[in-house]
């Protein structure tokens, strides 16, 4: 017999956790009790709040591609997770989230730290429970893991009250269990034919690389389906890494901060393929002048997503690596179209622009956004993980870092999460301790993460943080210069802290920086130093993302162009 608490350690050995990150309270102390007697199967990382543990949590699973486990007590506990929650659930992030919650006798009864966070939940997560009966807990957990890992994955949490996990009942390790989940299903071969017999036919194709591509193994895959077509590749945000962008047919980003050649690959092909996205608002911009002029192909392991957001003309629905196994062998191009093939691409390559291109910073400049990231970029190991927050810094990491493989690149996509990346490398550095992990942040966003320099001082996890200094929250003020007729309502930020001696007080070194030779000699000083750095990069007010389309317009309508260097 063993009691809930003991069950949950077993259950997570058994499902192969060696790490957790978390917040301890009353409600989860028989949990964490046993968390103490198990320190040598488990390790648990302590963070600074519970939405940093759970941003933790989200970096450890992307970099990893296991599930992640976070714990949290109850009621406060438990709804700081909320915005981590809907991070990971946002960006298909898997994560068993375990909260505590009070006795099953007081639960309704507005007690002390008593929350209904299944019921808060409930719209963010793919599943979740309120365990009520301790002989229940051990099949729970195991489904939890197996919702969260299963066809799309995403965030899964259990509530455990405390008297459950006091309670005892029998154990069975490794119990057989049979998760069937919808995603199952073999694919449609017809499908698949259909799609091949499409490509075959058509010469202006254009492949869109999304996040799906990533999580389901299959950017080796994509690479090998677009070099035999010569078909231009672009990316949507929780994409990139999906597709080499060193590679000469990678085309950029594509939506509202879309290259010109992304962008108007989609308005010009004749062929959209689009693997593993999503059609999020930020990257159709207008949908009824999305891909006018192409037959649109949409593959996904989401059913839901199929027409959700475009009509599409053709769709497959399964795992991509399984749907790339199935159509490659398929794809059989006619001789007297290789040179129509050839000439799409150059048109399309040709608009690539100076951003897609990292050059080494020449003599001692200025720094500027594309300056910090080339510089980060030229000096920085090629295994390197960066993670960001944001704002406009998270643009200019995507848009001038160079990533040629995946996972390399964590960001919060979806729910937009300002304050995500601290914890999130974090967690990205314990997943993969051998890899470089650099931060990339503003100065907004660092202000909601700074106190999680303490636990990477703690640990001594060697993430070097660098911050885009800007004085304000950027892309609010570049909103607010375009749309608002520049009233910056409350979006300066000229009242410290001083970064540099914040840094020093946690412990860390801290660099205040003005030039791009300052900041080379830092960056390599902190690389070699093994230890946590902060790099505070002072840039101007007015930098902008560029290149830009206004929200709801077509894709190709940019208030804000390319820049060559």
């Amino acid at each position: 017999m063993l009691t809930g608490a003991q069950i949950v350690m077993e259950c997570l050995v058994e499902q192969g956790v060696d790490t957790v990150f978390g917040y301890p309270g009353g409600a989860v102390l028989n949990i964490y009790d046993e968390l103490y007697k198990n320190s040598y199967r488990i390790r648990h990382i302590l963070t600074s709040h519970e939405q940093h543990a759970a941003h933790a949590a989200d970096g450890y699973a992307r970099a990893t591609g296991k599930t992640a486990v976070c714990i949290a007590t109850s009621g406060p506990g438990a709804t700081n997770l909320v915005t981590g929650i809907a991070t990971a659930y946002m960006d298909s992030v898997p994560i068993v989230f375990i909260t505590g919650n009070v006795s099953t006798d007081l639960i309704g009864k507005d007690s002390f730290q008593e929350a209904d966070i299944t019921g808060i939940t409930m719209p963010i997560t793919k599943n979740n429970y309120l365990v009520k009966d301790v002989n229940k807990l051990a099949d729970v957990l195991r489904e939890a893991f197996a919702i969260a890992s299963s066809g799309r994955p995403g965030p899964v949490l259990v509530d455990i009250p405390k008297n459950v996990s006091a309670a005892v009942a029998e154990y069975t390790p490794a119990k057989p269990y049979k998760y069937i989940s919808p995603s199952d299903a073999p694919l449609d071969t017809e499908s698949v034919k259909n799609l091949a017999e499409l490509i075959n036919s058509t010469e202006k194709i254009f492949i869109l690389c999304g996040g799906g591509v990533i999580r389901s193994g299959a950017s080796d895959r994509l690479r090998e389906l677009a070099r035999k077509l010569g078909a231009p590749v672009g990316a949507t945000l929780m994409g990139i890494g999906g597709y080499p962008c060193t590679d000469q047919l990678y085309t950029g980003l594509v939506g509202m901060h879309g290259t010109k050649a992304s962008n108007t690959a989609v308005s010009e092909c004749e062929l959209f393929l689009a693997f593993g996205s999503r059609f999020s608002d930020r990257v159709i911009g207008d949908s009824s002048k999305f891909g006018k002029n192409a037959v649109i192909a949409h593959i996904d392991i989401d059913d839901a997503e199929i027409n959700k957001n475009i009509r599409t003309h053709h769709h497959v629905h399964g795992p991509i690596d399984e749907v790339l196994d199935m159509l490659l062998p398929m794809i059989n191009l006619p001789e007297e179209s290789l040179a129509a093939r050839r000439e799409w691409a150059d048109y399309i390559t040709s608009m690539r622009c100076g951003a897609l291109t990292a050059k080494p910073v020449q003599g001692d400049r200025k720094l500027t956004p594309k300056g910090i990231v080339d510089t980060v970029y030229g000096v920085s190991p090629k295994d390197t993980i960066i993670v960001t927050d944001v704002g406009q810094h998270q643009l200019w990491a995507a848009t001038y870092y160079k990533y040629d493989a995946p996972g390399t690149l964590l960001t919060s996509g979806g729910f937009g999460t300002m304050g995500y990346g601290a914890g999130a490398a974090i967690g990205a550095k314990l997943g993969q301790p051998e890899m470089r992990v650099i931060h990339m942040t503003g100065d907004g966003s660092f202000r909601m993460n700074c106190g999680e320099l303490s636990t990477e001082e703690h640990y001594g996890l060697p993430i070097i943080t660098v911050i885009f200094n800007n004085g304000s929250l950027g892309m609010v003020r570049q909103w607010q210069s375009l749309f608002y007729d520049k009233r910056y309502s409350q979006s300066t930020l000229n009242r410290g802290p001083n970064f540099v001696k914040l840094a020093e007080a946690y412990g860390v070194k801290g660099y205040d920086l003005y030039t791009t030779g300052e900041l080379e000699a830092a960056l390599r000083e902190a690389l070699d130093s093994g230890k946590p750095a902060v790099l505070d990069c002072h840039i101007e007010i007015d930098e902008t993302v560029t290149p830009m389309v206004a929200p709801g317009k077509p894709i190709t309508d940019f208030i804000l162009q390319d820049i060559d260097d």
